[in-house]
């Protein structure tokens, strides 16, 4: 029966769209039969036919009025072929794909102009957008090493009058706009890496426009969930919006899973500036903090609907959430055991030396200056740090080269490690030969990596691969599902994860590479195998003088809290600080300061919470995340369904 209405329905077709669709198949099953055999991007002037071959048709006066119908025949045609390429022959042609995708987003974007366009013209959504504005821009203002936080819980009272007052539409244009507001202004740091990236600097700064747009999606998301939700009413309540908090807190650990993981500016960071107010981490983690704050700034939302007493009370829960977390948090930190770095001067408590040599990220990687990057560290290492240190940390990439390629820095290694009688963990890079096929764009596997060198150990040193790569920046996401994209270079690292978490003895420390440190997945793994001190060792500099290392010594700082892990925390230009296991922070060092810290680091002693409970708690918000959106679609059929009949 759907056969023969489709067959129908293409028998009503004009005759120049099956012409167009005749003319397109033909030219794309010829340049198919004549793909070349060489596996990659290849490139070749035939490709640009198919386009050439579409393009008449929008100009036909019969064609003109179901653009969108022929724009979308054209994408599905070419993208099957190119699909079958791939599959067949693991290639693809690049000027297909560019001529694929390229005229479809630009339609994409003229609805979606003329969508904001029509929108803008409105009374309504200037109003909405205005009060999203105030509440996501401000709410960015509340991430250390900014000042708000606290305020956090009712920065977005704004956000949702407007989500309570205005329609889907309407809200989710507001949410987007201001959502961009908020994400330029929490990620404005990254156009910084223009100026020492080796990519075109204009495809940075579109990688950061679509950055900052991919982020908004998810804001986007809640807005439209919320206006859904409370539009889906069960004997005049609407239910699903007591849930909605935890719906949030289930979006953000959605945005901490997979290759686009980018766990950066939860709603929980916020808290940062105030000790006392992170000690609930142990017990309810970061999204237990989310769910607290979107809750806050809901009820206080809803308060406004209300009259008398009631409102009153509703007004007080901000307050009431502050102090308990007050509260809470002076309790915590009033036992002895709370004590900034209680018992540190115990014998199985390691001396830890930092170095940070601030080496400037446009010079870092000049082969000009590598003796002189490599004279500066290992002189600061040698002449700086005190004797007795049992571990001496150098940055990441404090080796701007591959190790292997290095015989005479290795045997300089062993050298200050046997001198100094202490271990050394220090950043480089490292590979292994997978191929000797020329043709292979993955020969080596290319890793970034620290190696610990001992005392007395003659042999290679141990390795510890980094296993949370930036997407785009160290890895282009899935490449590993798709190995057509291994041939793609936007002058990104091209990395290869890790697999492995090591506890190094004799203090059962292990090590984070930069963005390792900020996925609580990988700290429950170590503690699991036993390891009882974090040490990170990181390269900020890519972001000059900005928020960026204040915002990433925060996370990792809520991080110490929520698992009791205390942090030794080295980055090249700054912030490097000693954290223990109740957030206390000591000889934070300031931005491209050149200096050595040291300290004796008490190990882990306390056991959270949230360390029990945190993969539960995150798996079950994984779920809780299909579910809502399930029951949202479900419950509007029912009801629709009701009106209907």
């Amino acid at each position: 029966m759907k056969i023969a209405k489709l067959l129908n329905k293409l028998k009503t077709l004009p005759r120049a769209y099956k012409i167009y669709i005749a003319i397109l198949v033909a030219v794309e099953f010829v340049l198919f039969l004549l793909r070349p055999n060489t596996p990659g991007l290849y490139v070749q002037i035939p490709q640009l036919l198919p386009i050439i071959a579409a393009l008449p048709f929008l100009f036909f006066k019969n064609a003109r009025r179901p653009f969108a119908r022929f724009m979308n025949t054209y994408g599905i045609i070419v993208f099957a072929f190119l699909a079958l390429d791939y599959i067949t022959r693991s290639h693809a042609g690049l000027f297909q794909i560019i001529t694929t995708f390229f005229p479809m987003m630009l339609y994409w974007f003229s609805l979606f102009a003329r969508w904001n366009v029509k929108l803008f013209k409105q009374k309504d959504a200037r109003i909405a957008l205005a009060l999203a504005t105030i509440s996501w821009g401000f709410a960015a203002f509340a991430f250390p090493p900014l000042p708000l936080g606290p305020a956090i819980l009712i920065l977005l009272v704004p956000w949702f009058i407007m989500l309570n007052r205005y329609n889907r539409e309407t809200a989710v244009f507001a949410t987007f706009w201001a959502s961009m507001v908020y994400n330029a202004i929490n990620y404005y740091w990254i156009h910084n890496v223009m100026n020492v990236e080796t990519a075109p600097s204009g495809l940075i700064f579109l990688g950061l426009i679509l950055l900052i747009a991919y982020l908004s999606l998810f804001n986007i998301l809640a807005a439209f969930a919320y206006s859904t939700a409370k539009n889906l009413k069960i004997k005049g309540k609407a239910y699903l919006l007591i849930l909605f908090p935890v719906f949030y807190a289930s979006i953000e650990v959605h945005r901490t899973t997979g290759d686009f993981a980018f766990p950066w500016s939860h709603l929980g960071y916020t808290f940062g500036n105030h000790i006392e107010l992170i000690q609930a981490l142990s017990i309810i983690g970061i999204f237990g903090y989310t769910i607290l704050i979107i809750a806050s700034n809901q009820v206080v939302a809803y308060a406004f609907l209300q009259k008398g007493r009631k409102k009153l009370a509703l007004f007080a829960v901000p307050f009431v959430i502050f102090l308990a977390l007050l509260i809470h948090g002076s309790c915590v930190l009033s036992s002895p055991e709370a004590a900034p770095y209680y018992n540190a001067n115990a014998p199985e408590n390691p001396s830890i030396a930092m170095v940070q040599p601030s080496i400037a990220q446009g010079a870092k990687w000049s082969k000009a200056r590598f003796d002189s990057i490599i004279t500066k560290t290992f002189s600061m290492a040698m002449d700086s740090t005190p004797n007795g240190a049992n571990l001496i940390l150098l940055a990441e990439t404090a080796i701007p080269d591959h190790l292997r390629r290095q015989p005479l820095v290795i045997r300089r290694l062993h050298e200050m490690a046997d001198s100094k009688n202490a271990s050394i963990l220090t950043g480089a890079l490292d590979y292994k030969r997978v191929s000797t096929d020329i043709n292979n764009p993955r020969r080596f596997d290319i890793y970034n990596a620290a190696f610990l060198f001992t005392p007395n150990d003659p042999y290679f040193p141990k390795r510890y691969i980094k296993k949370h790569l930036v997407p785009f920046s160290e890895r282009i996401p899935f490449d590993d599902v798709f190995p057509i994209l291994n041939y793609v270079d936007l002058g990104e690292g091209d990395f290869v994860p890790g697999k492995e978490t090591p506890v190094y003895g004799p203090y059962n420390w292990t090590p984070y590479i930069c963005y390792d440190a900020i996925f609580g997945d990988l700290i429950r793994e170590a503690i699991q195998a036993g390891s009882r001190l974090m040490v990170n060792i990181t390269n900020d500099g890519w972001f000059g003088r900005s928020t960026a290392p204040f915002q990433h010594l925060n996370i990792v700082r809520h991080l110490a809290v929520t698992y009791g892990y205390p942090v030794a925390r080295l980055a090249n230009s700054g912030v490097s600080a000693f954290i223990d296991q109740y957030g206390h922070y000591d000889q934070n060092t300031d931005i491209f300061e050149t200096r050595v810290i040291q300290r004796k680091m008490p190990l882990k002693t306390r056991s959270t919470f949230y360390t029990s409970i945190g993969e539960f708690v995150e798996n079950a918000l994984l779920w809780f995340f299909a579910i809502y959106l399930v029951a949202l679609f479900v419950i509007a059929k029912l009801i629709n369904r009701g009106k209907a009949a």
